[in-house]
């Protein structure tokens, strides 16, 4: 019977393991200069400092993550709409999202991002 319900519980969760959901990263992150507002991004809209997005070097366009700062325990759920160069940062962040983290002083802060839901598609 044990077994049974183990099988049972994998199978259930079979489809949110596969989509990637969960799956935390941690490193820095930096986000947009103010310069690049009205600029396209890799989804094809125009870049906003005042949604809260973010670009990523290779989650799916559309994957929603919550982004925390390791300083200071805040935290902002963004979606991922652009491309960024594989760096130093693991993500760039809308001036909004870094805002509301407050990481707008440092500019550069220590993050933990963890995958809310993974879009498929373009990556």
């Amino acid at each position: 019977m044990r077994v049974l319900s183990v099988i049972l519980l994998l199978l259930l969760l079979a489809p949110a393991l596969r989509a990637g959901q969960g799956k935390v990263h941690y490193g820095k992150a930096a986000y947009y200069s103010k310069s690049l507002e009205g600029r396209r991004t890799a989804s094809g809209e125009v870049y906003s400092p005042r949604k809260k997005t973010a670009a990523h070097p290779f989650l799916p366009l559309g994957t929603m993550v919550k982004v925390t700062n390791l300083g200071n325990g805040r935290s902002v759920v963004v979606r991922i709409n652009d491309r960024m160069a594989r760096g130093g940062c693991i993500i760039d962040l809308s001036r909004a999202a870094a805002e509301e983290i407050r990481a707008l002083r440092a500019g550069i802060v220590r993050v933990k991002v963890e995958v809310l839901e993974k879009k498929k598609g373009k990556r």
